[in-house]
């Protein structure tokens, strides 16, 4: 399949394209399961346009625990046909659709008490190891393992030795979500579909009582475009109910945000080689490796303020820093934290007060003709919600559609991959790059690691490491602004990156370069280059400030004082 790069050449063709055409479908949303989307009706052979508000996966589903896992937890709550289902996406992940993306990963679940709770959390994980097993489609991870106290101590040293009897170990797998989303709408867009970000929905078109298209508000140019489709897709997440009421009628379900924070912190504060599984009274805390970091979280609380930025407050930090000390001879300090984000969970509105007993089950339904609306689940079976998302809306066409093909259709970068990893050294020899950077690379671009290569055979400048921010090399920086969309300096330093979480001062000595490489794809003047600079480091302080705020209501309050950047006319 030919590379499709989203270029700003392409956005501006997809939008004049989308407002020149009748489309099949328009999904809007570029999250996961709105990309995702895309990708399922482009690859049935429909024509299909996709529009998101701000940056692709710039809501929830860049703010995620990065894990693709079947949710060992909901097991408790008898949830078989949910975990199974995750298990089974979480194998075709691995090994077909993206193996450059989503890697397996062990954590360990430190056992308290002697006798019963091994029997009780053995049995368990090896119902999970079953379910996993049993999927036709899904690789084995590693099968879990029981271990004694001192065996557990062998590989998390970390751990408190009066903090548990014994442990189990097993496995998962992981994914930059923010990443994935984007190649997935680049995918699509390689099969043919229309994708333009910063392209916000302000009404529905109505023909009668049928919804037939969008009208679309371009931020960047400030043009109105009308765009007509015979199917309209809501995936909008936790803004589910406010699309939805542009078309003038009540959802047959509701949407609502549960606020989820994690911390980063540097990988040599906690002595570990495997992640680590904790229950807290809530729910469950995860200990994740991250490169060199490690990402600490969940909570799960109701949020009923901003959900373009919700805000971490100190108690949220505190929640987490007191149960992950409550397991470590060495307690971490806020001193130890580089990095803070919080993402919103679109749960389905039931009736427990407590949102993570609410569902995490995905819902579709047509409130309207011609409108689709899809909601809730995982981010791990956001293949299984596109499917049955695109199902629903091609009922209405007139033609027969075929069916969903995508457990078949790996993403860009994955075709090739294998080969290319047991060939990096020699893509090192070749590129003058160190071994080490290669491993990165792949990681983060698959096979299409060439192009990337191919911006430093260029210009040699490119692949050194960005000023600030030494993981990552100058050229993909540019590659973000010429291949993945990017359109302002927060997208490239949060999202095709993750420096702003990475790095203590939070990507702050990173902006004068990485404003200058990619104002020289988008052809920025001296005054947009000040704008997006300024606008990051007024959105660095306002989360530094929220996140030392006491409550949900001053942290919000605080993180608002940095409103999203508007391009210069």
């Amino acid at each position: 399949m030919r590379s499709v790069a989203l270029s700003p050449e392409a956005r501006t063709s997809a939008l004049e394209a989308m407002g020149s055409t009748e489309l099949d479908v328009l999904v809007i949303g570029g999250g996961v399961v709105g990309a995702g989307s895309a990708l399922d009706a482009a690859t049935r052979g429909l024509r299909v346009g996709l529009v998101e508000a701000r940056d692709f996966a710039s809501g929830t589903s860049s703010r995620s625990s990065k894990l693709i896992h079947g949710g060992l937890r909901y097991l408790e709550m008898l949830d078989f046909r949910l975990v199974a289902e995750a298990l089974q996406e979480r194998g075709l992940l691995i090994d077909r659709l993206a193996p450059h993306l989503v890697r397996p990963v062990p954590f360990i679940y430190p056992l308290q008490h002697r006798g019963w709770e091994r029997l009780y959390a053995g049995t368990g994980v090896a119902l999970y190891d079953t379910l996993g097993l049993l999927s036709r489609r899904a690789r084995g991870v590693p099968h879990h393992r029981h271990l004694t106290r001192r065996g557990a101590l062998k590989i998390v040293p970390a751990l408190r030795p009066d903090s548990l009897v014994g442990a189990l170990q097993y496995y998962d797998a992981q994914v930059d979500d923010a990443r994935h989303t984007m190649f997935l709408a680049r995918t699509a867009a390689s099969y043919g579909a229309h994708i333009a970000s910063r392209a916000r929905v302000v009404g529905l078109l109505r023909e009668g009582g049928r919804v037939t298209g969008a009208e679309v508000h371009d931020l960047e140019s400030g043009d109105r475009i009308q765009v007509r489709a015979k199917q309209v897709i809501n995936a909008t997440g936790v803004w589910t109910d406010e699309t939805q009421a542009l078309a003038g009628e009540r959802g047959k379900f509701h949407v609502r945000a549960s606020k989820g924070i994690h911390l980063v912190v540097p990988r040599d504060r906690i002595r570990s080689d495997s992640g680590l599984i904790l229950r807290t009274e809530k729910s469950v805390l995860f200990v994740i490796p991250w490169g060199r970091h490690w990402i600490i979280g969940t909570t799960d609380t109701d949020w009923e303020l901003d959900k373009a930025h919700p805000a971490a407050s100190a108690s949220d930090i505190d929640y987490l820093l007191q149960h992950v000390n409550a397991v470590l001879e060495q307690p971490l300090s806020r001193d130890d934290v580089e990095g803070v984000y919080a993402g919103l969970r679109p749960l389905l509105a039931g009736e427990s007060e407590s949102t993570s007993k609410l569902s995490r089950e995905h819902a579709v339904a047509s409130p309207a003709p011609g409108l689709t609306v899809v909601a809730g689940g995982k981010y791990t079976t956001y293949r299984v919600m596109a499917r049955d998302a695109v199902d629903q809306a091609v009922h209405s066409l007139d033609r027969k559609v075929p069916p969903s093909i995508t457990e078949n259709v790996p993403l860009l970068g994955a075709e090739g991959f294998s080969a290319l990893r047991n060939g990096r050294a020699g893509l090192a020899e070749r590129s003058g790059l160190h071994p080490e950077r290669i491993e990165h690379l792949l990681g983060r671009y698959g096979s299409l690691i060439h192009e990337v290569l191919d911006l430093v055979a260029a210009d040699p400048g490119l692949g050194e490491p960005l000023t600030g921010a030494s993981d990552y090399l100058r050229a993909e920086v540019v590659y973000a602004a010429s291949h993945e969309g990017a359109r302002h300096l927060d997208d490239v330093l949060t999202r095709r990156t993750r420096i702003s979480i990475e790095t203590f001062d939070r990507g702050l000595r990173a902006v004068e370069d990485a404003a200058g490489l990619m104002g020289g794809v988008l052809g920025w003047s001296d005054e947009q280059r000040k704008r997006e600079i300024e606008h990051y480091q007024g959105r660095v302080a306002a989360e530094r400030e929220s996140q030392r705020m006491p409550d949900d209501a001053t942290a919000d309050s605080a993180r608002m004082g940095a409103p999203d950047v508007v391009p210069v006319a």
